[in-house]
This record gives structure tokens, sequence and C-alpha cells, in this order.
């Protein structure tokens, strides 16, 4: 496995492997690596020639105010599981490589960043697609691996891909889940005991939304108001939003959807935590 730091090396390197015909997959992270990271790497190990795992805390995605200091940065034991996960490069640069003192550049998908996470958190994901476009021209993938958990970011990836043409296709993996049920997640460390317990509710109440969903009995409106008493009611949930759309736009729901998709933000103690569920209307 080699870890490299540097974007021209890492491009000089992917370029020599694209000659020899090798097929390229890119698990974009910021590190803290856990099992559902992981399932990213296996996915692009089954479908790729060359893996590359890019690890890198993006500071343009965080808002003033939040985590970017505190974000675990646990490099050596990444790196461990990376090794063991076969992952064939790991991108590890610094900030003053991927951001230059004159950097005027960056790229937006305005409508669906808007909405949900983006109207919570404004700056996030013109953040998030400055650096995904970044990463996708110094690793050239043929495929890039994400999770679901991170719903809102994998359609607005698809939506910047399509846009400006990257020869990219964007895979969305499942969630991976603790024992519990609660959706992976590098803050989860962040929790308490008591606060971990209380967590649990966001994925109880996607659970029993999902029930009723599939059970037919139930309108779109229907759904979305017993998802929001459920957390509301919820020991220990600090609700920001909880919203039922159509999981090709993130549009309210309507009859004509074809699959939906429930999605979650609430704090818990101080952890923001984020979870979904896709389903259909039976």
């Amino acid at each position: 496995m080699d870890v490299i730091a540097s974007p021209k090396q890492t491009q000089d390197q992917i370029r020599k492997l694209r000659g020899s015909g090798e097929s390229i997959g890119v698990v974009p992270t910021m590190g803290a690596l856990h099992a559902g990271h992981l399932s990213l790497v296996e996915a692009a190990r089954a479908q790729c020639d060359i893996v590359v795992v890019t690890i890198f805390v993006n500071p343009t995605q965080f808002a003033p105010g939040e985590d970017f200091e505190q974000y675990p940065r646990t490099l050596e034991a990444d790196l461990k599981l990376c090794r063991q996960s076969q992952a064939d490069i790991v991108f590890t640069p610094s900030a003053d490589e991927m951001y230059s003192v004159n950097s005027q550049t960056s790229v937006v998908v305005s409508k669906m960043t808007q909405i949900l996470e983006g109207a919570s958190r404004p700056t996030h994901f013109d953040g998030v697609t400055t650096i995904v476009a970044k990463l996708f021209n110094i690793t050239s993938p043929d495929r890039a691996y994400f999770g679901q958990k991170d719903f809102q970011q994998q359609l607005v990836i698809r939506r910047m891909v399509t846009d400006l043409d990257f020869p990219v296709e964007v895979v969305t993996c499942p969630i991976i889940r603790d024992s519990d049920g609660l959706a992976m997640s590098s803050r989860n460390r962040y929790l308490s005991t008591t606060e971990r317990q209380q967590a649990l509710a966001i994925n109880q109440s996607l659970e029993e939304t999902e029930q009723l969903a599939t059970s037919g009995k139930h309108t779109a409106a229907e759904l979305q108001t017993r998802l929001n008493d459920l957390l509301i009611t919820a020991d220990g949930i600090d609700l920001d939003y909880a919203t039922i759309a159509d999981a090709a736009t993130l549009l309210p729901a309507n009859s004509d959807c074809e699959e939906l998709v429930a999605m979650v933000a609430a704090r818990v103690g101080t952890t923001r935590l984020i979870d979904n569920r896709v389903f259909q209307i039976r």
C-alpha cells in the first residue's frame, strides 16, 4: 500500500496505472475510519483493479462554530485499517496542498444544496462539492464510493457529476449500523453512554416509519406527521429536521414518487447526527 501526501505524485502514479489499463475506484473520507468506511473500500475492491482511499479533514465544509478542530484525526489507525482492507493507495494531503493561499475557485450546486443539510449548514455543500471535484481530478476514478447515510450529499455529488460531465460512476453503498441499530459515524465517539442510548430513538423512529409505509395504509403526509411526533417526544433528541421526500430529487413526497426517503438530523447532547431510510409506499 502506498501512502502519498502530494496531489501531483498521486496524479502521476494513477496516470501510470490507467495507462496499464487498470480501473480506479476512489473512497473519499475524512478519516476516523470505521466499518462503514471499510464497507466502501470492500465495494471498491470488488469492482475495481486499484482502490484509492483519500483521508482529508476538509476545512471548507465546516461552518464557523462547527467541530473542525475537534474532529477526530486518527491517521495511524486509519492506515492500519486501509492496509487490512487491501487499499492500494491512500492519499493524505495537507490543507495547504489542497488549498493554496491564492485559491479562488469553488464548485457550487444550487437548489438541492439549499434545503435540509444546506439550510442548517449553509456553506457545507460548497465545501463538499469543491473538495470532491478536486479529488476526482487528482485520482481520475472510474467509480467513486459514498455511503447512504449522507443521503443528500451523494445526491448532490451525482448532480455535480452529471452537470460537469465527470467520467465517474457514483456508487452509493448501504448504511452500516452497530448492533444496537445506530448508524455508524465518526462523530458517535462524542456520545456519552446515556446519549448513545437516547440516540437510538432516531433509527427506531425511522424503522417504525418504514414499517408504516410498507403496510400501504398511510399517505406520505401521515408518515411525515408520525415521524415528527416520534422524534419530538423522544428523550434527549433535539430535532433539527425530519422529512419525507422524493428519494430522487428531495422534493416534497407525493403519490407520483417511485421511492421515498425519510431523513433525520438531530442533536443528542452536543453531537449532531443524521440518518435515513429509503422505501416505497405500497
